[in-house]
């Protein structure tokens, strides 16, 4: 396995629905028994703060990273691993680039969306050839996997770039997929 390092996005609060919770336990388990170590948004709130807490009751490494304005709002996480503050979003997205493999999608709101299109943007652009999958909690993700189809059918997003974007239904098959995809990843633009 050639993943040693999985960012993962996803809400800062908890979703209405039990199931959400569930799989946020469950990735970080199954990235815990395969000795891959969590990369996160250092909050201590929500589903953020329960993959931390996962992470580390199961002995595995957490390196967070909150901007600044966010340590009050958010609550930093001060048990982890590491954590990283940072300026603003853009540098939070930048060190979390830079400290992971790979990237997992759980279900999110407005803050993991950006995450993920940054991911994907600077994926497609050539400044770094790290796979991304969503996880797809009941279909949490189905209907932007849709309509990222319909943005390709339309011209506007290439073949190659709509491939780029995983999706899986259980937390193993997320990562079964990304260690493929980075085995298999080539630095460069995906037009």
């Amino acid at each position: 396995m050639s993943i040693r390092r999985i960012a993962v996005y996803c809400g800062s609060a908890p979703g209405n629905d039990p199931v959400f919770a569930e799989a946020a336990v469950a990735l970080v388990r199954e990235m815990a028994a395969r000795k891959i170590d969590l990369v996160y948004g250092g909050g201590r709130l929500g589903l953020m703060g329960l993959i931390a807490d996962t992470m580390l009751e199961a002995g595995g490494e957490v390196h967070g990273v909150i901007p600044a304005a966010l340590v009050d709002k958010e609550v930093a996480h001060l048990g982890l691993t590491e954590l990283h503050q940072v300026a603003g979003m853009h540098e939070r997205k930048a060190k979390m680039t830079e400290l992971c493999d790979a990237f997992v999608c759980l279900p999110g709101g407005i803050g993991t969306l950006d995450e993920l299109f940054e991911a994907w943007t600077w994926n497609a652009l050539g400044y770094h050839a790290k796979p991304f999958c969503l996880l797809n909690v009941q279909g949490f993700w189905t209907g932007l996997g849709d309509f990222m189809d319909h943005v390709s059918a339309s011209g506007f997003l290439s073949e190659g770039r709509r491939r780029q974007l995983l999706m899986a239904d259980s937390p193993a098959q997320a990562i079964d997929r990304l260690d493929e995809a980075a085995a298999n990843a080539t630095q460069g633009m995906v037009w």
